[in-house]
């Protein structure tokens, strides 16, 4: 896939229908999503429980674009494998989920995936600066992780803005992850972000039966973002 700075739109499986992933997952992408965001959780890391390798494998076949795997999971090196293999395009860890991100990005690239560093609410980026080199994305979050539907944490603006200086030129992603809104969306890309995770934002007021809110709810957000 060929480095662009053009803003995509990544609906969250989380706030999907769970027993219809799949049809979920292409009506997204029919209405309009650029990116398929599956948010994995493992009750350690966030105090919530999702799904592991085996759903992420049963939805690949339903998802004909770029599937974003996002790993709220700690230890994480144990499972890379796994998820590369059920068909994630980008694996994110997290700085937080143990003593060796260096190591644990290393290993996401061995698998041939693009690799992602996700950073909570509390974590500084000084760390950031020294990773750059392994990393395709940088996923702020801007909600505490673990659960969705919270509202947007607007100190984390400023770490997307220092975030963006310490990128520069480089092709890497800036995701934001949490709160995603109309009102939100143009203040993270004004701040640099152009990855922008929605679930709640995306999925309310439609069904795999009548999905055609997902896509007016889609181009709302991108509408706000690039004004």
């Amino acid at each position: 896939m060929t480095f662009s700075r053009q803003i995509k739109i990544a609906p969250s499986i989380l706030a999907a229908d769970f027993a219809n992933f799949g049809a979920e997952c292409r009506a997204i992408e029919a209405e309009g999503a650029d990116w398929v965001h599956v948010d994995v959780m493992d009750g350690h890391f966030v105090p919530n429980i999702t799904f592991g390798p085996a759903t992420c494998a049963a939805i690949r076949p339903h998802i004909t674009g770029f599937m974003d795997v996002h790993l709220m999971i700690a230890p994480v090196d144990a499972y890379i494998e796994a998820f590369a293999e059920a068909g994630a395009d980008l694996i994110s860890a997290h700085l937080e989920a143990g003593p060796h991100i260096h190591r644990t990005l290393q290993a996401i690239r061995a698998t041939g995936k693009k690799a992602g560093l996700a950073i909570n609410p509390g974590t500084g980026i000084d760390s950031v600066a020294h990773l750059l080199d392994l990393v395709d994305m940088v996923c702020v979050m801007t909600v505490n992780p673990g659960f969705g539907g919270q509202k947007f944490i607007h100190s984390q603006l400023d770490k997307v803005r220092s975030l963006r200086k310490m990128i520069g030129d480089r092709p890497i992603h800036i995701e934001i992850d949490g709160g995603v809104t109309v009102e939100t969306a143009p203040l993270v890309v004004a701040a640099g972000a152009d990855v922008l995770v929605a679930g709640s934002a995306v999925f309310k007021g439609g069904s795999v039966a009548n999905p055609a809110p997902y896509g007016v709810n889609i181009a709302a957000i991108r509408a706000a973002a690039t004004l």
